[in-house]
């Protein structure tokens, strides 16, 4: 038996790997377009800002030891053309002399990936993506050859604020020209808003609402009119699944345009599968197409389709989350599931559970402060997404989310999760468990919030906003119009609040509910501004950013 694959890197060598192991018979051949066959894609901004000083170390494996470990025959610098599915087929061209030949296989695995977006026009600044070793030479050797190095980064995703951590590392000026109001548009806005100040502190001119128009001798020319000096330009724009072989060889495609395969990762054409980034993935919430390009889904998909060729007993393939998470300049960002943004678009009904925790216990030296939101389907409570930023501790809540989401846990569950504590990896009531006592309070009806956007509809209609904190902290920054009254002096003073629908509010969330506990069973209409200060002042850092 024959089996070829096309592409490499993720999908493609986990399944020509894993197949191997299955199948120590099998004839198995991988073509490659790029000059690398297995490299660490996702550490390529790190080379580039110096973190990973060894290039080599970017290079997993080459053909020769693929050969030498897994009798692999893998071609560099092939690609394939054309597909012929009838007579199982494949047309392939050395990019080094331009000879094409034809091959054929048994069985066929489709990894070809994502392609970048169309390019940008004009000429005399170097624009570069950020996808293959290629690249990042590119880079390096622009960099190495200016004294004060200014760069363009195009597009606010996740590779485009790794190259801008990355090129500020090195030195250089950094632009970051995005179309929309935010950088990382997945987050939704009050949580995008550490990152913004991050990218301030660090001196990133960012440009939102933007795109580039064209690039001259060292300028760039931007949509609303304005130049800026380059050196180089970052293409981070995003990409797309690259299928054009596969749909002219007549395997279907999805509604978003990715290879559509089934639980197993079959085409609809006998004998092909599809793993990777040009193929579409179903999602956990709803149930429809999507399209996660993830190294870690490559990387099981394409040992699944390894499986299924062999005739391995296989788990149909889960749901994907979208589980995901980057680093920028020094704050951590992590998501999973659905945004509020992509909910309200939806029309799916959900609450919102905003915390600012910190990493560890806080007498402990070193404890960082996270902001956490968390949604949840009020009618099951189960938890629809989530969102963290911080600069320690993400991590760990983000995966045990990710578990809680897959395992169908409740957002109240977590608060009787039992977790690791010592001072310095934790608290006895861990971020997560907090998390979960504020959704079981909601769920339960023993607290009522009311969300930061809400404020202002909520003061016309009449409500108050009181802030529970201190004198120092009202000082230092309060709401517009909110009347001070210390948590310790409700009980006494209470009295002297309006017969008005109340607002409270303090620092995070937690003395809040205290206080609105009080107010309630003292016969007054109160909610918690969830999230308590903090997020509502990232919600209005938001707002400005949204109107420009």
């Amino acid at each position: 038996m024959r089996t070829i694959i096309i592409g490499g890197v993720a999908a493609g060598m986990s399944a020509a790997t894993r197949l191997r192991r299955l199948d120590e018979q099998r004839e198995i051949v991988v073509f490659e377009r790029g000059s690398h066959v297995s490299f660490a894609n996702c550490g390529l901004p790190y080379y580039v800002g110096g973190v990973i000083e060894d290039r080599s170390a970017l290079l997993l494996q080459t053909p020769a030891s693929l050969a030498a470990r897994f009798a692999l025959e893998v071609h560099v610098q092939h690609e394939v053309v054309a597909i012929d599915s009838a007579a199982k087929t494949v047309t392939v061209r050395d990019l080094a002399s331009g000879a094409e030949r034809v091959e054929e296989f048994d069985d066929l695995v489709l990894a070809m990936g994502a392609t970048v977006t169309d390019g940008i026009p004009g000429e005399g600044v170097p624009v570069i993506s950020l996808r293959s070793v290629e690249d990042v030479d590119a880079i390096t050797e622009v960099l190495a050859g200016a004294t004060a190095p200014r760069a363009v980064v195009a597009g606010g995703g996740f590779i485009g604020v790794e190259a801008v951590e990355n090129l500020v590392t090195r030195g250089a000026h950094v632009t970051l020209v995005q179309r929309g109001a935010q950088v990382l548009s997945p987050l939704d806005p009050e949580m995008a808003s550490p990152v913004h100040r991050a990218l301030t502190d660090a001196g990133v001119d960012f440009r939102a609402r933007t795109t580039i128009e064209r690039v001259d001798a060292g300028r760039v020319t931007l949509s609303d009119g304005t130049e800026v000096a380059a050196d180089l330009v970052v293409d981070a724009r995003g990409v797309r699944p690259d299928v054009r072989i596969a749909a002219a060889a007549g395997v279907g495609l999805g509604p978003t345009g990715g290879i559509a395969v089934d639980d197993r990762h079959r085409t609809d054409v006998p004998g092909i599968w599809a793993a990777g980034d040009a193929v579409e993935k179903t999602d956990h919430l709803d149930g429809q197409a999507t399209l996660v390009t993830m190294a870690g889904l490559a990387n099981r998909h394409g040992r699944a389709v390894a499986d299924d060729i062999a005739g391995v007993a296989t788990i149909p393939a889960t749901p994907a989350l979208g589980t995901s998470i980057v680093g920028v300049l020094g704050v951590t960002v992590g998501l999973v599931g659905w945004s509020e943004r992509r909910l309200v678009a939806a029309g799916h009904a959900h609450r919102v559970v905003h915390t600012h925790p910190f990493s560890h216990a806080t007498y402990y030296p070193g404890a960082e402060q996270m902001a956490m939101k968390l949604l949840v389907d009020p009618e099951t409570d189960l938890l629809l997404g989530a969102q963290l930023v911080g600069r320690a501790g993400v991590d760990k809540r983000l995966d045990v989310l990710a578990v809680a989401m897959a395992a169908g846990l409740t957002a109240s569950a977590l608060s009787q999760l039992e977790l690791a504590y010592a001072p310095q990896y934790g608290s006895a009531k861990d971020a997560i468990n907090m998390a979960g006592y504020v959704a079981e309070n909601l769920a339960t009806g023993t607290d009522r919030t009311i969300q930061w956007h809400e404020v202002d509809a909520a003061r016309v209609a009449g409500a108050v906003v009181v802030d529970v904190r201190t004198n120092g902290e009202h000082e230092a920054g309060a709401i517009p119009g909110s009347i001070l009254l210390p948590l310790d002096d409700l009980r006494e003073r209470h009295g002297e609040l309006p017969d008005a629908p109340l607002i409270v509010h303090c620092k995070v969330g937690q003395r809040g509910h205290t206080a609105s506990r009080i107010l309630q069973q003292l016969g007054h209409d109160v909610r918690n501004l969830d999230g308590g200060w903090l997020t509502w002042s990232d919600g209005v850092d938001a707002d400005l950013r949204e109107k420009g």
